[in-house]
């Protein structure tokens, strides 16, 4: 295998704290988000400032102001330029975008505004992808738009039971495009999705479970638990051995 077929490791960091466990734990990469319960959101400036700071493996940034769809109104569109543009200034190495019209086809327009704010940057059409009415149809309108990647689950609840349709989108692209698989990845099955999926590409967030130092803890806050989660250094070298054997 030379170089350019060696596996490549994304991960899903939600936080500071994550991005940087990412790069200790072996991951190639790394796409900053925040609130990924949510489906992830754009990371603070002030985050993304020390990540870019402090990463030495490439920063991806997604952008999405909230939750929810991905139809997005004018207010809403002028705050992803916004944030492309604060990506470019810091130095970050690419973006994740992606838009849809009421329809459920990729909104060209809204995501052609974006690649021009991103300038040079890197360009990953995220997971709206799987939200679209036709995967082969978003496919050929990512390519057209010029994106580096697409990331998908195969439009399936997880990557490893959409692998068959990712196998099936990795045809059509016939390398125009990449496909990286992701959602539900694991040690115990990066391996097998890479294979079946025909991709080098995957993404994955690596979380566990952190417990809070704080000794006093108030149980009654409904929603404000003192716990989180973040992406852990271990589970990531778990990753990185699994996909390179």
């Amino acid at each position: 295998m030379n170089a350019i077929d060696e596996p490549v490791l994304e991960i899903s960091a939600g936080s500071l704290a994550s991005a940087l466990a990412a790069q200790d734990g072996g991951a190639d990469r790394v796409e900053l988000c925040d609130n990924l319960a949510e489906g992830g959101t754009t990371p603070s400036y002030g985050a993304l400032a020390v990540a870019r700071d402090r990463l030495r493996i490439p920063l991806y940034v997604l952008i999405r102001p909230r939750g929810g769809d991905f139809l997005y109104d004018e207010a809403e569109r002028a705050a992803m330029v916004a944030d492309i543009e604060a990506c470019v200034r810091l130095g970050c190495d690419g973006v994740v975008i992606g838009a849809l019209d009421a329809d459920g086809e990729v909104d060209a327009a809204v995501c052609r505004e974006q690649i021009a704010a991103a300038g040079s940057l890197g360009i990953t059409f995220h997971r709206a992808f799987d939200a679209a009415r036709d995967q082969g149809r978003a496919l050929e309108a990512a390519v057209a738009l010029g994106c580096e990647r697409i990331l998908t689950s195969g439009g399936a609840a997880d990557a490893f039971a959409g692998a068959d349709r990712i196998a099936a989108l990795v045809a059509q692209a016939a390398g125009r495009v990449a496909l990286m698989a992701g959602a539900g990845v694991t040690p115990q099955n990066i391996a097998a999705l890479a294979r079946r999926a025909g991709v080098r590409e995957l993404h994955a967030s690596a979380k566990a479970p952190r417990r809070s130092a704080m000794r006093y803890r108030n149980e009654a806050l409904a929603g404000l638990s003192p716990d989180w989660s973040q992406s852990d250094a271990q589970r990531v070298r778990e990753l990185v051995a699994a996909l390179r054997g």
